[in-house]
């Protein structure tokens, strides 16, 4: 059963990688992105880590690709670059991530993971969050406000874009 999951979940990330580089609407490429980080904590779940799962949706899924999505609805910026696209890239590209992809892959099945074993002590969820609510409580509030922030640029950016058109009609 974990198998078909797991096959499932990569199915599900690599195909939501693949269309968030490849699609053209950034609203749809940063919903791709946001389904992308939700099988990466799959995969979390999967290796019986759900604290670490759970702070992925969070912080990942929850505040950074949240803010891409209201940045980029905000901006309304569909094409920043004009750039002729060429097949050839694109198929290379594709090429080299699926060798890319298997060179991992017979790395990660010849490295014998499946019999290693570990003697770890049980995780203290107590300490975590205590590290979090004092030792790490600065880089908390830094990043909070460096996304507060960024809130605010794409607000004034979508204001000043208004401006613009206002002039242009008068």
């Amino acid at each position: 059963m974990a198998d078909a999951v797991f096959l499932a979940l990569s199915v599900l990330t690599i195909g939501c990688a693949i269309v968030a580089l490849e699609i053209r609407s950034l609203i749809y490429g940063s919903i791709a992105l946001m389904l992308t980080l939700s099988g990466i904590a799959g995969f979390f779940l999967l290796l019986d880590a759900p604290f670490v799962a759970m702070f992925q949706l969070s912080v990942y899924v929850g505040s950074i690709a949240v803010l891409i999505l209201f940045t980029v609805m905000l901006v309304r910026r569909e094409l920043i670059f004009n750039k002729i696209e060429d097949k050839r890239r694109r198929y290379a590209g594709i090429g080299l991530m699926i060798a890319l992809m298997l060179t991992i892959g017979t790395i990660i099945i010849g490295s014998g993971i499946k019999t290693m074993e570990t003697n770890s002590s049980a995780i203290d969820y107590k300490k975590i969050g205590e590290d979090f609510l004092t030792y790490y409580s600065p880089a908390l509030i830094v990043m909070a406000l460096i996304l507060a922030s960024s809130i605010v640029g794409a607000l004034a950016l979508a204001k000043r874009e208004d401006v613009e058109n206002e002039q242009r009609t008068d």
